[in-house]
């Protein structure tokens, strides 16, 4: 009997849009710590999509393969953010069978249309055939995949450089990028402000692209760890939110529990 694979992130994003309201934020974290258990937690926390982080992260394929295995019994969207819009990198992860992709530093549109070419099979893209001995088939038991397989595949780019902003509007009209993710941090550093992603000028550069995107008809994302720095941007506009990490969330909660059992002068020091 033929398999079906899961509903995409582009899936989830359009039935928000066509919800009575408008639908609420879809809220989503990294993962970044490379371990399935950690991934598979996440995975049951009840959020929209978990990111498997493969640029800053210490992630190879079968870690991510792993990853992606321990989430498939939850009800969230596995996203994997590739390290580069690389077409052999590209290739591997997809058939590894993520669906989502979130590819960093597109800057122009040029480079978006490159990154659609790379998730695309011949004739309409670069991306390499190999359907029967790959997961995101399932080996050939999802019938017709080869000829939909853009159906079962969604890609967001990040933009996070300050060309990006200024071509935010042309890279969201790139007919195949379903959507467009900001990454303030990076963006401080290409905007002079390193470290700094509530300077005036880093908010005022996410709320040009917020509204860029939109106005090019296509969701967007923020990166926002901070409560209410992530309201903010979805009182902007944002449809989707990065809210935090499981690192993060681990390193500031150990630190919680030394700060509330250890006496002061035992406490590790920051410095």
């Amino acid at each position: 009997m033929p398999l079906r694979l899961s509903p995409t992130f582009r899936h989830a994003l359009a039935a928000q849009r066509e919800a009575p309201d408008g639908g609420r934020p879809l809220v989503g974290m990294w993962v970044c710590s490379g371990s399935p258990l950690v991934a598979e937690i996440c995975a049951g926390a009840g959020l929209d999509w978990v990111v498997v982080d493969m640029e800053h992260a210490p992630n190879g394929l079968e870690s991510v393969l792993a990853q992606l295995q321990a989430m498939a019994a939850y009800p969230v969207t596995p996203v994997v953010r590739v390290p580069t819009g690389d077409v052999v990198v590209i290739k591997q992860v997809l058939d590894l069978g993520a669906q989502n992709l979130l590819v960093p530093m597109v800057s122009s549109a040029e480079q978006a249309q490159a990154v659609v070419d790379a998730v695309r099979y011949p004739p309409r893209g670069r991306r390499g055939v190999a359907p029967s001995v790959s997961r995101s088939s399932r080996w050939s038991r999802v019938e017709g995949y080869a000829a939909d397989a853009d159906e079962h595949v969604t890609l967001v780019v990040q933009i996070e450089t300050a060309e990006g902003v200024e071509a935010a509007a042309q890279i969201a009209a790139v007919d195949g990028v379903d959507g467009v993710f900001v990454g303030p941090a990076d963006l401080s550093g290409s905007l002079g402000v390193l470290g700094q992603q509530r300077h005036p000028d880093v908010v005022a550069a996410v709320h040009r692209t917020v509204e860029a995107v939109r106005g090019a008809g296509k969701p967007v994302g923020v990166n926002a760890f901070e409560p209410e720095v992530a309201r903010e941007y979805v009182e902007a506009g944002a449809s989707f939110v990065a809210v935090g990490a499981d690192v993060v969330l681990l390193a500031r909660g150990s630190e919680a529990l030394g700060a509330t059992f250890l006496p002061p002068d035992v406490r590790p020091s920051s410095s």
